[in-house]
């Protein structure tokens, strides 16, 4: 290509990069910055999360399910007044030589008050308060579930900002040592030293530094923004990630880290409470077959006066208390397929169970696996930027020196360049990776 075409296309690729760098710009009056730490990260977005709050408001349901459940083993009670006015319109009953006048119309109070209360049910309402409560325990850990979820989802957004940022880092440097070695080779041009298309190289290489960095800025105004919405601050916050060191923390063996899942788990004690749960049901089916008692009082009021509360011997109040006892035994028959669907529905949680335990360790030992390899690529990244930064010394030298071609100097600054950035992803990717190994064994926020 000619160096008057590449120079147009510098040109209007670099006149590209400047106006949507233009457009991405922050309005520094709508702004607010703010340097914020992991923990400081976690706090917030727990103490606003929606999710947590509705978690809360299950377990407050359960409770209230408890106290239900608590109240059926009450007495209840009614009581009931009525009157009724009847109308008599032919009154008068011949018998015979005698005969019976009835008045034309005549009033009738009549009140009860009536109290009950079971005895014995075949202990199913102790089996509906056992359940209650176990579920109400099965309500909190899927709020402990919840929180869990929350911490690693504002973990991933920090670390993924944070990558953004030192990327941005990474090239705001680049683009300095470009500058500097645009002003060297244009003027060893001027010198005669270098050829027009030697200052294009590292000009075009500048450009592509610009358009990475466009997207580096985009990348970060969405994480930046939906970080705002998840820690519940300003939506104009500008974030900025202190630094992080998790990634030197050193790996247990793999044993350690299951051993210690299958300790803290939620999924597990949840489990545990659910066969219990599916255990207790099968009684309070079995219960159906036993036999009730129940005790009960009872008081009757009858007025037969105009006035509601006439004088003695214008009403009776009979009262009666007594004990039932029943037996729906034809239980003894119908009951057994009821009592099989519980069982089987306990041995489904079994099932499950089993289930979630070869999930778990999968997971585990993904996540163990992917933090191992996170930890080696650091160490052969470290390796690889001494590596990359001695070739760019010596590629330098040679081309100062007029020995080495513009080629071989950009390439050589392209590599150094590449290592940086990806060894700050992957210090990133390793602290990302801790947590991640933290949250399959329970840990995360404990």
């Amino acid at each position: 290509m000619k160096p008057s075409r590449i120079n147009k296309a510098l040109k209007a690729a670099g006149s590209m990069a400047m106006l949507l760098l233009a457009l991405l710009v922050t309005n520094p009056a709508a702004a607010q910055d703010r340097t914020i730490t992991l923990d400081e990260a976690l706090k917030l977005g727990i103490e606003n999360s929606k999710t947590l709050k509705l978690s809360q408001s299950r377990i407050d349901q359960a409770v209230s399910q408890y106290q239900q459940a608590k109240d059926r083993s009450l007495p209840t009670a009614s009581a009931s007044f009525g009157y009724n006015r009847a109308q008599i319109p032919a009154n008068k009953l011949n018998l015979g030589e005698e005969s019976l006048s009835l008045p034309t119309s005549a009033n009738a109070y009549l009140g009860t008050l009536s109290l009950s209360q079971p005895i014995w049910q075949g202990n199913k309402l102790k089996y509906a308060r056992e359940s209650t409560t176990l579920l109400t325990e099965v309500a909190r850990l899927d709020a402990v579930n919840d929180k869990d979820q929350i911490a690693y989802s504002i973990i991933n957004a920090y670390y993924n900002l944070y990558k953004v940022l030192q990327s941005k880092k990474v090239v705001d440097q680049n683009l300095i040592t470009i500058d500097a070695q645009i002003k060297q080779a244009q003027r060893f041009f001027d010198q005669g030293i270098v050829t027009k298309n030697d200052v294009l190289r590292f000009q075009l290489q500048r450009s592509n530094i610009e358009l990475n960095g466009i997207d580096l800025e985009n990348n970060r105004r969405i994480i930046n923004y939906n970080m705002d919405i998840l820690l519940g601050l300003p939506e104009g916050t500008q974030l900025t990630i202190a630094q992080i060191t998790e990634a030197d923390h050193s790996a247990a063996p793999l044993t350690a880290y299951l051993d210690t899942a299958m300790s803290n788990r939620a999924e597990f004690q949840q489990f545990d409470l659910r066969t219990r749960i599916a255990e207790t049901n099968i009684k309070s089916v079995k219960a159906n077959t036993s036999p009730t008692l129940s005790a009960s009082a009872s008081a009757y009021y009858v007025g037969i006066a105009a006035n509601p509360i006439p004088k003695t011997g214008n009403f009776i109040t009979p009262i009666s208390a007594g004990l039932t006892l029943g037996w729906n035994f034809g239980t003894l028959w119908t009951n057994k397929n009821k009592v099989n669907e519980a069982k089987l529905q306990r041995e489904e949680v079994i099932i499950n169970k089993g289930i979630a335990t070869d999930n778990i360790k999968n997971e585990v030992n993904q996540s163990y696996q992917n933090y191992k390899a996170a930890l080696d690529k650091i160490t052969l990244l470290q390796t690889s930027i001494n590596q990359a930064q001695e070739n760019n010394r010596i590629l330098e030298n040679k081309y100062r020196s007029n020995i080495s071609t513009a080629t071989d100097r950009a390439d050589a600054q392209t590599l150094l360049y590449q290592a940086q950035i990806n060894l700050e992803l992957a210090k990133a990717d390793a602290g990302l990776a801790y947590y991640t190994l933290l949250k399959s064994t329970g840990k995360l926020n404990k």
